[in-house]
């Protein structure tokens, strides 16, 4: 059965386009275009469509405003095009806000830097989203899905491009309640996400209090001119400090570093604490910034004393890292599936056995704290 996809734009050209690629899949099928958001608004009520693929700047009904209105009275998994600017990045962000769930670059140059490959990715994102077994929208009051780009799929090989796909074992998810302090002293929080981890990211954040023990790294998909814009937003929503990650930033508790677009964010040793690294890294990798190298850095300079957590994301991401980190004793958690916008990066990690916890995102937090502020 194939996936019902409703695509919205402004540009008869872009909606042709769009409509071609996505029908060049055998799982997935246009089955109407809109050309602004009050048609897109009809449509999703009328159709019924099972992701929408949705513009930003649009006559008569904006993008974002058309979002508000689909999750109010349809909820329906929507992936926004955007522009790789400042303002894109904003508006995209509030978009996510509004509850889509995913983003990619309008320019497909900016998605991959070969055509097939970023055809490939629009399909595979598409699906992604439409395989979403129930469909709840994000909660208010929470930046919503995520994003990746050019920065995020520079040189991405096709090989590489993995679909969210159920998990034959599903891993079983531990209450949070459920969950003991072990007791561990720890001097680092990791956590890595790709598509949801925005939304995830804050949802978790916010909840810490200022005076939370430990530094914090985040890794998020996301590309350069959005990762400014997402840091700042973050910093304004929560007690602790929330920061772009800066090349030779000397780690501090209660501060969460978000590593740049485009970039590969490392961590070296110094006394009892640490300084960052941000580098350009290799031309080929998949991703920048990419999970699995943070983490396997942070297993060389902090060894066991990590607390490492894999969120939603697409792909498997974060896997071989976290398998470094619990070679050295960390422990390593994963969000578990019904709770992902995507389930790839967490399913990797869990069914490989590297996590010993798979937690929903409504306990994550709680779960964190329990763990790493006690000892």
């Amino acid at each position: 059965m194939t996936i019902k996809v409703l695509v919205v734009d402004d540009s008869s050209f872009f909606r042709r386009r769009v409509s071609e690629i996505v029908n060049q899949d055998p799982e997935l099928e246009v089955i109407a275009t809109a050309s602004n958001g009050a048609e897109a608004v009809k449509m999703a009520a009328e159709l019924n469509p099972q992701v929408i693929t949705m513009d930003i700047e649009m006559p008569v009904m904006d993008g974002i405003t058309a979002v508000r209105e689909i999750m109010a009275k349809c909820p329906t998994p929507i992936l926004m095009f955007s522009s790789l600017t400042h303002d894109g990045a904003r508006a995209t962000l509030d978009a996510l806000d509004a509850g889509a769930l995913d983003f990619l670059p309008k320019r497909f140059e900016d998605i991959a830097t070969n055509k097939d490959d970023a055809i490939l990715l629009l399909q595979q994102r598409v699906k992604a989203l439409g395989r979403r077994r129930i469909f709840r929208p994000a909660a208010r009051a929470i930046v919503t899905p995520t994003p990746s780009s050019r920065q995020a799929t520079s040189g991405l090989r096709t090989s590489n491009i993995v679909a969210a796909t159920p998990v034959a074992a599903p891993v079983r998810t531990s209450p949070a309640a459920s969950i003991r302090a072990s007791g561990k002293q720890y001097k680092l929080l990791l956590i890595g996400t790709s598509t949801g981890g925005p939304v995830a990211l804050q949802k978790i954040l916010t909840q810490f209090p200022a005076n939370y023990p430990h530094p914090i790294l985040l890794i998020q998909h996301m590309p350069a001119a959005f990762t400014p814009a997402f840091a700042s937003r973050l910093n304004g929503l929560c007690k602790i400090e929330v920061k772009e990650a800066v090349n030779g930033d000397m780690l501090k508790p209660g501060c969460a570093y978000l590593a740049p677009g485009g970039m590969q964010m490392m961590i070296e040793r110094t006394g009892s604490t640490g300084r960052l690294k941000i580098l350009a890294g290799s031309a080929d990798m998949n991703y920048k910034p990419c999970v699995d190298i943070t983490f396997a850095s942070a297993s060389k300079a902090f060894g066991g004393d990590i607390l490492a957590v894999v969120l939603t994301g697409m792909g498997a991401d974060g896997r071989e890292g976290a398998r470094m980190l619990k070679s050295a004793g960390a422990t390593i958690w994963a969000q578990d599936e019904a709770s992902c916008v995507v389930y790839g990066m967490p399913q990797a990690v869990a069914s490989a056995g590297i996590a010993t916890h798979s937690i929903a995102l409504d306990n994550m937090a709680e779960s964190i704290l329990k763990e790493s502020t006690r000892g």
